[in-house]
């Protein structure tokens, strides 16, 4: 692992001892208040323990829900990402006043909750310079918060754009996300979360820029299993750490099943084929 050793130590709950891979499940979504977010979460103590007891890597919560997966289960249970930050940049419309809030002490919060690493956002937004300056002050801020606990950082840089519908979508363009990544790495981050491109195969450029940090891919918004399973494995082969999905593991209607099948396309070299029968079973 990239960082030093006391934070490799938190980094090896963090990433698969034998692929050296990481699935993280994302249900820190009620942490932006946005209502449609709460799809296949409104129960979240159920949905923890359908995803717990499935077995990914990870899963990321909020200070506020961690509890839910770290007051059960057993020592096998997946490790805890902790979401840290608090932004209001997905609603529609978009509202007049955007921000980008830390929590107070985030790293002592990850130590007292036994996180494996925390993650904090940095946002990309047309026309927003101020919500990019709130996220890198809190990337700052989480860094030495991080140093100052060995506590691990996930940065997620985030490219957006506008929609017609008023707010703002995922922007694939790798010309966008490239220079974005780089900066989080500069920034000190020990992993990054990143946009997935429009082209899957871009994705060694993404990797590339990184320079050793690994990256885990987000899922962007919601869309088939066959899209889902294919657009992972050539991430995958690209040189992906890993990665972050949330609403399309949450909101699928056999959640544990596809857990069971991306877990075997990261750790057990299972080809889409082979995960769709997975992801299938009930």
């Amino acid at each position: 692992m990239p960082a030093g050793d006391d934070r490799s130590i938190r980094l090896r709950r963090l990433f698969d001892a034998g692929s050296g891979r990481c699935l993280d499940v994302a249900v820190d979504h009620g942490f932006f208040g946005e209502g449609s977010f709460l799809t296949g979460i409104e129960d979240l103590r159920a949905a923890v323990s359908t995803l717990a007891d499935a077995g990914p890597d990870a899963i990321q919560l909020t200070v506020g829900q961690a509890r839910l997966l770290q007051h059960a289960g057993s020592r096998t249970r997946p490790a805890l990402v902790l979401r840290t930050d608090v932004a209001n940049v997905y609603g529609r419309p978009l509202p007049d006043h955007m921000y980008s809030l830390m929590l107070p002490e985030p790293g002592l919060a990850a130590v007292r909750l036994d996180a494996a690493c925390l993650v904090v956002n940095l946002f990309d937004l047309p026309g927003r310079p101020a919500v990019r300056q709130a996220c890198l002050e809190n990337v700052l801020r989480a860094r030495a918060e991080c140093d100052r606990y060995n506590m691990p950082l996930m940065v997620e840089p985030l490219v957006m754009r506008e929609t017609e519908q008023g707010g703002y979508a995922v922007n694939g363009d790798v010309e966008r996300i490239v220079p974005l990544v780089r900066q989080a790495v500069e920034l000190g981050a020990d992993v990054i979360k990143a946009d997935p491109t429009d082209d899957p195969a871009d994705y060694r450029d993404v990797v590339r820029t990184a320079s050793g940090i690994p990256v885990l891919v987000r899922g962007g918004g919601r869309v088939d299993d066959e899209e889902l399973l294919r657009r992972t494995a050539v991430v995958l082969e690209e040189g992906a750490a890993g990665i972050v999905y949330g609403r399309n593991i949450i909101q699928h209607e056999r959640p544990a099943a596809l857990v069971r099948a991306l877990m075997a396309m990261l750790h057990s070299g299972a080809d889409v084929a082979a995960a769709a029968a997975i992801a299938g079973q009930g």
